[in-house]
């Protein structure tokens, strides 16, 4: 557990520039190279002040969820779907959320993949990234179901599973790395395999 938020100004641009050293390592590194030194000379602190906001390393690694939340808009990006009306702007927003998101933190979700079996840490932040994933999911399929436009070949579960499953960023990044997709076309045509796979005719 992570010392509490910091309350002045200056603790706020600190824990920032942290967050975002964090981010750059393991994006540009991995998780081998996030260490405590690392961190504090990417960022530009002293060891003494990283220590005033992460007390050892294994709090680095939650903390990218953190900096999701604050510098890549997670919060912001997700709501942009729940405020959508009908079934298929519901699932075109989704589809240009996980490229808003995702695409920009290619390196930190290959460095999990490659991790989360030798790092219990990773592991654990693996899973709680999952679980949060999974939630989301659930919402946007009951969302469908209300409506009643959820396909009626889809069980509710069976349902949550493959949108969870379509959440690999393995996919994306082939789209946007081998094949040269951008990320408009990788959220359209991502958005019509949804409409297609899920709605009902």
């Amino acid at each position: 557990m992570t010392p509490a938020e910091p309350q002045n100004a200056r603790g706020r641009r600190t824990r920032a520039a942290l967050l975002e050293a964090i981010f750059a390592i393991v994006e540009s590194q991995g998780f081998e190279g996030l260490t405590m030194n690392a961190v504090a000379d990417r960022a530009g602190v002293s060891r003494r002040a990283i220590y005033l906001h992460f007390r050892s390393r294994a709090d680095l690694i939650p903390a990218l969820h953190d900096y999701a939340v604050e510098h890549l808009g997670l919060v912001d990006s997700l709501e942009r779907i729940w405020e959508q009306e009908t079934p298929e702007a519901v699932l075109d927003e989704w589809a240009r959320h996980l490229t808003r998101v995702n695409l920009r933190a290619k390196g930190v979700h290959r460095a999990i993949r490659n991790t989360r079996h030798s790092d219990p840490a990773v592991a654990d932040y693996q899973r709680g990234v999952a679980e949060r994933q999974r939630q989301n999911c659930r919402v946007v399929v009951e969302r469908l179901e209300r409506a009643g436009r959820l396909d009626p070949q889809w069980g509710t579960e069976e349902a949550v599973d493959m949108f969870w499953a379509l959440i690999a960023t393995d996919m994306m990044e082939s789209l946007a790395d081998d094949c040269g997709w951008d990320a408009d076309r990788v959220a359209a045509r991502l958005g019509f395999l949804l409409r297609r796979t899920f709605l009902a005719p």
